[in-house]
């Protein structure tokens, strides 16, 4: 995985983890697998796979972040009303604020992009634009 139950624990203290899940792994890890599914559709320009597959001390930092965001959201979801339900809603937001904005190319991420099987890039993204309106009067 490459997200595990004791990574949550810099967004969540594992007694709450254990709470919420009941000690179920299997509740952390569908918050975990529903993560990582998340980030790879925002993802799709990028080598997912490759990202995705990467040992421990090799993971992207900041991706690693928001994604642990968006499984603590998951799973804080399964919780009772007295959790921190605000806080990691703000937190899921943004994570999923900056995904979008890595997907439409606003940030650069070093992320390796996606390539065939020859090894050429494949370009996946779609710009589309035009020139602003032009009226002219007479």
């Amino acid at each position: 995985m490459w997200i595990t139950k004791q990574d949550l624990a810099t967004h969540l203290r594992t007694e709450v983890i254990d709470a919420i899940s009941r000690n179920d792994e299997a509740v952390v890890a569908a918050s975990i697998d529903s993560a990582i599914v998340e980030a790879k559709g925002y993802l799709s320009a990028y080598d997912t796979d490759t990202i995705f597959s990467t040992a421990e001390e090799n993971r992207h930092g900041l991706l690693l972040l928001f994604v642990k965001d968006i499984a603590a959201y998951h799973l804080i979801c399964v919780a009772n009303i007295n959790t921190q339900l605000e806080l990691r809603k703000q937190r899921y937001e943004r994570a999923v604020k900056w995904l979008t904005d890595v997907k439409n190319a606003a940030i650069a991420v070093d992320l390796p992009l996606k390539k065939d099987e020859s090894g050429n890039l494949v370009e996946s993204r779609v710009k589309m634009g035009s020139n602003n309106k032009r009226v002219q009067h007479f």
